[in-house]
């Protein structure tokens, strides 16, 4: 989490609590100019309003819950990017191999830090883990015929893939593409889903706007959109041309785009940002920078075997 971030939630977290105590040290002020235990003046339905403070236990409850907030985010992570004194973590994300992972848990649990998710891991990894082991033995094309694989395969998707791929697979406007289908940035073979899911992408399709005005973007969108069969203006067509060499460095001379590159395909009329004038007009003007994380240490390498032989199976 970025140092923003982290300022932004300590801020509103502390603020609001802070805030609290000095709204209850308000509330047990007299600030009414009646004395306490005196009649406020107001009676409804035969019950009269007397100025009593809050009692003191429930006083004292909130002092507690204030002082335990304050302690907890000192001892647990809870403000931005600080992990606490103590260190906790609720899972082993960040630990590289099993062997490292178990030590660190000993050693947690020396230090009484031990937690029952952390059991729960050690159970699953033995009895889980020789079946990943097993799945990653077998390539991918082979594995895709197996019902099984595919299931677990599409269960640790929709845990971690469907939330920007959507639960089909069919992925959305806004740079998250379809997977169903075998139009590929950077290649549809197993071994680059799994390049993907292992080492994450990240686009960079620069903005156009001071180098080619509001003009050579017009032009060059109207182009674009002719590459794809589209009805555009003839002359901004015809002027956008010559002006697509810049474009063709990565998209290609053709616009058929460059697997290597992450550039796509311009000529099939699929559009990752949208393929509406509007749209190809945005991208042009401000470009586009689409991130797909790694799951590296999320999943692990043979859990990728089998959630990259799912995606494979979704378009062979």
């Amino acid at each position: 989490m970025s140092m923003f971030w982290t300022i932004w939630i300590s801020v509103i977290t502390l603020g609001s609590i802070i805030g609290c105590y000095f709204l209850l040290r308000w509330c047990l002020s007299n600030e009414t100019g009646v004395a306490e235990g005196e009649s406020m003046g107001h009676e409804f339905d035969g019950i009269e309003e007397i100025n009593n403070p809050l009692p003191k236990w429930w006083t004292i409850m909130f002092y507690i819950t204030i002082v335990w907030g304050l302690i907890y985010l000192a001892l647990y992570p809870g403000l931005g990017s600080w992990q606490g004194l103590w260190g906790w973590k609720s899972s082993n994300q960040n630990i590289q191999s099993l062997e490292e992972s178990r030590q660190a848990r000993e050693d947690a649990a020396e230090k009484g830090l031990l937690v029952q998710y952390d059991r729960e891991l050690d159970v699953a990894a033995e009895k889980f883990d020789p079946i990943f082991e097993a799945y990653a033995q077998v390539p991918i094309e082979e594995l895709a015929n197996d019902p099984e694989a595919i299931k677990v395969g599409q269960r640790l998707f929709l845990q971690n893939c469907s939330q920007c791929h959507g639960s089909d697979a069919r992925g959305q406007n806004g740079g998250f593409p379809n997977l169903t289908d075998d139009d590929w940035l950077y290649g549809g073979s197993p071994a680059k889903i799994k390049e993907t899911l292992i080492m994450g992408r990240q686009a960079a399709m620069p903005a156009w706007l001071d180098a080619m005005g509001e003009q050579g973007i017009e032009e060059v969108v109207a182009y674009v959109l002719s590459l794809s069969g589209r009805d555009v203006d003839q002359d901004l067509k015809e002027a956008g041309k010559p002006r697509f060499a810049a474009c063709a460095a990565c998209h290609g001379a053709d616009g058929k785009g460059n697997q290597a590159l992450g550039a796509p395909n311009l000529t099939d009329n699929i559009w990752l940002y949208g393929g509406s004038q509007r749209a190809v007009t945005e991208t042009l003007t401000y470009g586009r920078n689409g991130v797909m994380p790694s799951f590296k240490k999320t999943l692990g390498e043979d859990k990728i075997h089998v959630v990259a032989t799912y995606v494979y199976s979704l378009s062979n």
